[in-house]
């Protein structure tokens, strides 16, 4: 069991920014699966893998994959208090689930 969470890089987005965005994106996810699946993944330890995309479009292509697929998922925009405008895409959190089934969706995406 892991969460893969997806950060933008193209965003300028500083380390504490890219940090709150990532734990928002895990913690909407977590929150979309079942009992069951967040029982599993706190007792493997939780895992988390954090990976980098360059665009929007690449975040909204994996994201469309996991509605496809029905993974357990979420999308987050920022809600432009500090660094980014309202409603700007940053981060996708997938799972938690089983390994083979996120790893289907991220691919080769390289880690932040």
């Amino acid at each position: 069991m892991k969460q893969v969470i997806v950060l933008r890089t193209d965003l300028g987005m500083s380390t504490g920014k890219l940090v709150a965005q990532a734990c928002h994106a895990s913690v909407e996810a977590a929150y979309s699966a079942s009992t069951d699946a967040i029982a599993k993944w706190r007792d493997e330890g939780q895992r988390k893998i954090v990976l980098k995309v360059s665009s929007v479009s690449e975040l909204t292509e994996l994201k469309d994959r996991c509605e496809t697929t029905s993974l357990v998922h979420a999308l987050v925009a920022d809600a432009g208090r500090t660094e980014l405008a309202p409603g700007t895409i940053t981060a996708l959190a997938i799972g938690p689930t089983d390994d083979r089934s996120v790893d289907r969706i991220v691919g080769s995406i390289p880690l932040l």
